[in-house]
């Protein structure tokens, strides 16, 4: 069974690497040497620490299978392991792109995501 992982990333940042036929990361991705993701527990808790208040984002669910060995599960936050691609994201391994708006709390409004 395919296991999704997550992406979040504003939607320009998206929209380039959908015309490049790849998607290189943001600058944080850029500055730490590979693009981060999160699980679909940690989603939420990413999108509230690192996108307080960003509009216009796109969730972006990734098949882990597809990643091959440039995906690493490592240690961060509060000790969980988070899955860091250490290459480019092909834009075959994405399975789908939906909107992540927020909502009249201030909170993004996730889509039903999988783990």
């Amino acid at each position: 069974m395919t296991q999704l992982i997550y992406k979040i990333a504003p939607r320009a940042l998206w929209q380039a690497a959908e015309e490049k036929g790849v998607f290189d990361g943001a600058s944080v991705d850029h500055a730490d040497g590979y693009i981060h993701f999160s699980t679909a527990v940690q989603a939420m808790e990413t999108a509230a620490k690192h996108f307080a208040d960003q509009d216009d984002l796109l969730l972006i669910a990734v098949e882990t299978d597809r990643l091959g060995d440039a995906l690493k599960y490592e240690v961060s936050r509060g000790g969980d392991l988070f899955p860091h691609l250490y290459a480019s994201l092909p834009l075959a391994a994405v399975r789908w792109v939906r909107p992540l708006p927020l909502g009249s709390d201030g909170k993004h409004v996730f889509p039903e995501m999988t783990a």
